[in-house]
């Protein structure tokens, strides 16, 4: 009798071959896939290592004005574009797309960059509001505006990186020497411009980090018919999955302050100690650098402000908030004659 395919008698020989070589291949299989998630991992916990502050080698000489602040934009562009894993905000694979701690840093160094350099243009740049805005700084501005998450054409690392560019062409035009066109107004008017920006980013940033366990604030809505405001109450909470995302937006916004503040304290030295204001302005550097003290737990803890466990978005409030309010006399001093 001929037996089916695959079929044997109870004292006919198993043929293990075909099997062992079955669950060979399957170890061989989950194998490589355990090493691939600990490359992706380990890759991952690489990349979300925020980068420490730019530290200058050279010494300290006389510059045009204006060139150490444009350096140090163009410096703090060139971390986010060549940091370890490069630009993450736009990738759409593993490891990246797991990640959101950096591309939150990403998108916080984002913004101020692309403040400063609107104040470049249209402040630092012109002696005066009817004055020609610079060739190089009107390229500029714009490219930084690029949606930062766009894995598409436009490529936001492209447009930035010559935003660099253009930046760096303006900064080799500054100067008094032959052929150098290229003008920075270190003025307490253009000083207070940028300021004034920066108040209300890091005022924006305070409340957000504060939200983290829940705020009711009271909103003040004018009346037509009476002169008394009609009040609405609402409770404001950040969503717990957002938390870390705020803290880490946070992180790199007065990690790219801090260097803009530095060079601004050599550039605009002059007007600082005319209007007394240098400690002022050294004691925001020192409130911003408090804040990027190293993260020692493993995750950002959300317990309630008296609670058990720490807040660590209450911690980088109190910092910013501190901060927010040294900039506020900052800028009356500079608006005294």
């Amino acid at each position: 009798m001929k037996l089916p395919s695959g079929w044997r008698l109870p004292w006919q020989p198993r043929d293990y071959g075909a099997t062992s070589a079955i669950w060979s291949s399957r170890r061989i299989g989950a194998l490589i896939v355990a090493l691939l998630l600990v490359f992706l991992v380990s890759l991952g916990i690489y990349w979300s290592a925020e980068p420490g502050f730019i530290e200058s080698d050279e010494p300290v000489i006389t510059v045009p004005p204006g060139e150490v602040t444009v350096t140090a934009l163009i410096d703090v562009i060139d971390v986010l574009l060549h940091k370890p894993g490069g630009y993450l905000s736009n990738d759409v694979l593993p490891p990246t797309i797991w990640l959101d701690n950096i591309p939150s840093w990403e998108f916080g160094v984002l913004v101020q960059v692309r403040d400063l350099s609107k104040a470049l243009r249209e402040s630092f740049s012109r002696s005066q509001s009817q004055s020609s805005e610079d060739r190089d700084l009107a390229l500029a501005e714009p490219r930084f505006n690029v949606d930062h998450t766009s894995w598409a054409v436009p490529w936001p690392e492209s447009e930035y990186a010559d935003g660099q560019a253009f930046l760096a062409a303006y900064a080799a035009r500054l100067g008094d020497g032959e052929g150098q066109d290229g003008e920075f107004f270190a003025r307490a008017d253009n000083l207070r411009y940028w300021l004034t920006t920066v108040e209300t980013r890091l005022g924006s940033l305070s409340q957000r980090l504060s939200a983290s366990v829940g705020q009711r604030r009271l909103d003040g809505l004018p009346s037509v018919a009476k002169n008394t405001p009609k009040q609405r109450e609402r409770n404001i909470k950040t969503p717990w999955f957002e938390v870390d995302n705020v803290f880490y937006e946070a992180r790199g916004t007065t990690w790219a302050l801090l260097h803009f503040l530095r060079a601004v304290e050599r550039d605009f030295a002059d007007v600082l100690e005319k209007k007394n204001a240098t400690t002022g302005l050294q004691q925001i550097i020192r409130e911003l650098e408090m804040s990027q003290q190293a993260v020692k737990a493993p995750m950002i803890v959300n317990g309630q402000g008296f609670g058990l466990f720490a807040n660590h978005s209450l911690v980088m409030a109190s910092y910013i908030s501190r901060a927010n309010a040294a900039l506020i006399d900052l800028r009356e001093l500079l608006s005294r004659g």
